[in-house]
């Protein structure tokens, strides 16, 4: 039987190691990840490790990455926890759509309100 394919299971199994939890802080679908710039990747990273860095060259939610992937998010969550503790990539809870705003738009919007 040498030479047939695994299975999903066991490739997935061999991407993460056994680990269905990332090592480090918790990330949610929406947060963002990007590569970090100048960041020397290893030479023995797996395929999937080198499409996340290219991927994520622009900020890239988790939930995107893991399509595109192609893998479970938990397994994608895996793959990104372990690129991130190797310092080749940053995770980051999106801001909330308050804090986006910019400090002018209130003043604009403030000062449209007192013309009316």
């Amino acid at each position: 039987m040498t030479g047939e394919d695994p299975g999903p299971l066991i490739r997935l199994f061999g991407l993460t190691g056994g680990r269905a939890r990332p090592q480090g802080e918790m990330f949610d679908l929406v947060a963002i990840v990007t590569t970090v710039y100048g960041a020397r990747p290893p030479v023995d990273l797996l395929p999937e490790h080198h499409t996340v860095l290219q991927l994520c060259r622009r900020p890239t939610p988790v939930a995107d990455v893991a399509a595109h992937l192609r893998l479970p998010v938990n397994i994608t969550r895996v793959i990104l926890g372990d690129l991130r503790r190797e310092g080749l990539v940053a995770i980051e809870r999106p801001r909330p759509a308050a804090q986006t705003i910019d400090e002018r738009i209130y003043r604009e919007v403030l000062d449209g309100l007192r013309s009316l």
